[in-house]
C-alpha cells in the first residue's frame, strides 16, 4: 500500500497541517481507521487539559431555597439541588 502527504485542515485552530506518509503507515499499523482531526500544537493543548472550561450557573436550591452555582445549566423541570441538599438527597439514596 502506498501513503502520500496530505493537507488536513484542524479542526480547533483552522490551520493546516501535513499527514505525512510515514505517520499513515504508523496508523494502518496500528489499525487506525480515522485520520487525526488536529494539528499537533492543539493536540498537546487538549492533551494538557487546555480545553476544560467549566461553566458555572447561578440558581437556587430547589430544597432550602438558598443561592448556588451549578457546573451545568439547569433544565426546566428538573430540581437543582445545592451541595448540602444533593449529598443529604445521595446518602439518603444510597442506604434506601
Amino acid at each position: 500500500m502506498e501513503f502520500k502527504d496530505q493537507a488536513i485542515k484542524c479542526i480547533d485552530c483552522g490551520s493546516e497541517f501535513v499527514f505525512t506518509a510515514g505517520e499513515q503507515l504508523f496508523f494502518h499499523e496500528k489499525q487506525f481507521t480515522n485520520a487525526p482531526k488536529r494539528c499537533k500544537p492543539c493536540k498537546a493543548k487538549r492533551a494538557a487539559g487546555g480545553m476544560k472550561v467549566r461553566s458555572e450557573t447561578r440558581t437556587e436550591c430547589s430544597a432550602c431555597g438558598t443561592d448556588t452555582t451549578v457546573p451545568f445549566k439547569p433544565t426546566q423541570g428538573r430540581p437543582v439541588l445545592c451541595r448540602s441538599c444533593f449529598e443529604k438527597a445521595r446518602s439518603a439514596a444510597m442506604s434506601a
